[in-house]
């Protein structure tokens, strides 16, 4: 678990971002400060429209702040090219979204190995992590099948693999256990937390306090400001 003096992966640093304009103008987040260390599992609750994906997609450099500054393990993503920005999610950042974005001409283990591949990992040693992760995430069996050969659940827990694989210091999860059942959802909920006992920082995004109670913090949005920062009441009990 972290500790005071656990490293920053993530920094949010006055950040808000703005849409429109005018009279058009929304105000997604607005100047938001949040610090995540390594170790630490945080949960992101709040209603539909309070700034949830919205602050994973900064988080993680799929958009660009309005104003403030994010930086990941130190490093401020401002300024940085879209290869740059890649290059960082890449390294670091392993991102599972709503949409599973699997690619359908890739089989399982092919969509969990690409992103190595594209780090420089061998063929073969990608492959055997993508092969560890599809294990851990009791799927094994899909190794070899597209995703047009997989119910949705089964395709979300393939793209959750594909976020875990190698070492991601920063793991985002938009809703990871929406299209799942209970114990599939606690399945990836336990690979979750030991991703964070190994050192990984976990922000994730979700709508069960059942679920957040996995964390060591929740933050709730509310109009796109933190409305409440703190421990999760149910927490001590998954301990």
């Amino acid at each position: 678990m972290t500790g005071p003096n656990a490293q920053a992966v993530l920094r949010l640093e006055g950040v808000g971002r703005t849409h429109g304009r005018g009279a058009a103008e929304v105000h997604a987040l607005r100047r938001i400060d949040l610090e995540l260390r390594a170790g630490e599992f945080l949960a992101v609750m709040g209603p539909s429209g309070s700034g949830k994906s919205t602050l994973l997609a900064l988080a993680g450099g799929l958009d660009r702040p309005s104003i403030g500054r994010v930086l990941v393990e130190g490093a401020p993503l401002e300024g940085l090219s879209r290869a740059g920005l890649a290059d960082v999610r890449r390294r670091s950042v392993g991102y599972v979204f709503q949409a599973y974005n699997l690619l359908p001409s890739l089989t399982a283990a092919e969509n969990i190995a690409l992103p190595r591949e594209l780090e420089g990992v061998g063929a073969r040693a990608a492959r055997a992590e993508a092969l560890a992760v599809l294990a851990e995430l009791d799927i094994a069996e899909l190794a070899d099948r597209f995703p047009e050969d997989m119910s949705g659940g089964q395709q979300q827990r393939v793209a959750i693999g594909r976020a875990l694989s190698g070492e991601r210091r920063l793991v985002l999860a938009d809703e990871p256990t929406g299209a799942l059942d209970s114990l599939a959802g606690e399945a990836v909920l336990r690979v979750l937390r030991a991703r964070c006992d190994a050192g990984a920082a976990v922000m994730m995004v979700t709508h069960d306090a059942g679920h957040a109670a996995w964390a060591d913090r929740v933050v709730r949005l509310r109009d796109g400001l933190i409305a409440e920062d703190g421990r999760p009441a149910e927490a001590a009990a998954r301990r």
